[in-house]
């Protein structure tokens, strides 16, 4: 029992990572009809540069963290300014292929400034493991899975009371209408990067802090949150949470459950037959909008 816990926690804190990623994807796709190939690449630039606040300015890390967020927030604006506005109405497929591009010169830029190597992330937490209920979990693991909490209600309240979530909302459902009905739609699409680019920052932190470094590899953590937004519903809030939570710990108890039985590799084929199944079911996943078209 207490392995079992020990690996249901240590699946959360996985989840609650691909969660972030997830609901960066699903803002901008709600509000933009664009889906962020270089959403990854995003994690994996918030958490080089809280490592570059905190290891290379020796800036305490909550305040290189806080600023980290402020630069990325102000990059996730600058990108969808400059390189995803202009593609507006364009044929889908030449926006997905602007996003891919913009993903692999993130990557690039990243080896380029900080190198191909990992590098050490000096992350607050202790490193004394916590017992919880016979269970030894790691802190940075508990404190992701709190912080994604925080975060995820946060978003709640922030699209059900405030006035830019009102209109985001709006936008998702009908951006011609919103328009004629005064909603600043530019104003409501860069909010979509800027709060992608934010979250996806605050799951490259915790990323890095339970994994102990930093790397131009972590964008690929990234794509391993497809199958969460898939399995959640594409256009879902929620669903990117419970599908970021389903999928961590379903991977991490099938790399410990059943690799023994039929190899290595498991954890990733698990996340990938779990949502083969949801979709022969309900295609549109778990929260996702059904959409019924008559020919």
């Amino acid at each position: 029992m207490e392995i079992f816990l020990q690996l249901f926690i240590t699946g959360l804190a996985w989840g609650s990572v691909y969660a972030c990623i997830a609901l960066g994807f699903v803002l901008i796709f709600k509000a933009t009809d664009i889906f962020n190939f270089a959403q990854p690449e995003l994690l994996m630039l918030g958490a080089y540069t809280a490592l570059t606040m905190v290891a290379w300015f020796n800036l305490p890390f909550f305040a290189g963290f806080a600023i980290s967020l402020i630069v990325m927030g102000a990059a996730g604006a600058v990108l969808e300014m400059i390189v995803v506005r202009p593609m507006v109405g364009e044929p889908v497929l030449a926006i997905i292929m602007v996003t891919l591009g913009l993903a692999n010169i993130l990557r690039g830029m990243v080896s380029l400034i900080w190198g191909p190597e990992e590098l050490p992330f000096p992350a607050p937490f202790p490193e004394t493991p916590v017992r919880i209920f016979g269970a030894y979990c790691s802190p940075a693991e508990l404190y992701t899975i709190i912080a994604a909490g925080v975060l995820i209600t946060g978003f709640i309240l922030f699209f059900r009371y405030s006035s830019m979530g009102v209109s985001m909302r709006a936008t998702a459902e009908d951006t011609q209408t919103a328009f004629l009905m005064g909603i600043n739609v530019k104003r409501v699409f860069t909010a979509s990067w800027v709060i992608a680019a934010l979250v996806a920052t605050v799951g490259g932190v915790f990323l890095a802090s339970f994994t102990s470094y930093a790397a131009p590899l972590m964008s690929f953590y990234g794509l391993r949150a497809l199958p969460a937004i898939i399995l959640g519903g594409l256009d879902s809030i929620p669903g990117a949470v419970v599908g970021g939570l389903i999928i961590g710990v379903a991977e991490n108890l099938a790399g410990f459950y059943l690799e023994p039985y039929f190899g290595s590799g498991m954890n990733e084929i698990t996340a990938f037959l779990i949502v083969l199944i949801v979709m022969m079911i309900r295609p549109y996943g778990l929260f996702g909008s059904r959409i019924i078209e008559r020919v």
